[in-house]
């Protein structure tokens, strides 16, 4: 299947390098304590600049706060893959952190909102990997 493959920057370079081992990373801010994905230059708190984020792992461990399935894509690494699920999945560990997910083993059209997920890690090129979630427990 085509899939879209992440083109990391200086911003999002830490992040990548984590992922192909098999590592989650989120920004945390050394003058508030918050943690931050997706990456930016400042705390979207308190305001601190770069200097003060730091790469910090985080478990993973969340649930499926929303989704729909996507049918008639017109982004064109999605077209082969369709219908596929898209759903915002929530950290456990920090519930302002959303990633999103195509939930890989759960038949599309068939979201489980609440389900309890567990972090994968789903090659997308020889060299990349992207972090995904799996359902380990639907409600």
């Amino acid at each position: 299947m085509a899939r879209p493959i992440p083109t990391p920057n200086d911003l999002t370079k830490p992040f990548w390098e984590a992922a192909n081992q098999k590592k989650l990373v989120v920004q945390k801010c050394d003058t508030c304590g918050k943690l931050q994905y997706p990456p930016a230059l400042i705390c979207g708190s308190c305001r601190a600049d770069k200097d003060k984020l730091q790469w910090k792992e985080v478990e993973g461990k969340g649930h499926v706060d929303v989704g729909f399935t996507i049918r008639d894509s017109r982004i064109k690494g999605y077209r082969e893959m369709q219908p596929i699920n898209f759903c915002v999945i929530t950290l456990d560990e920090e519930p302002l952190l959303n990633f999103l997910s195509n939930l890989p083993g759960t038949p599309a059209g068939t979201i489980p909102v609440g389900a309890a997920v567990e972090l994968i890690f789903e090659p997308v090129s020889p060299t990349q990997l992207l972090p995904e979630w799996r359902v380990v427990a639907a409600n």
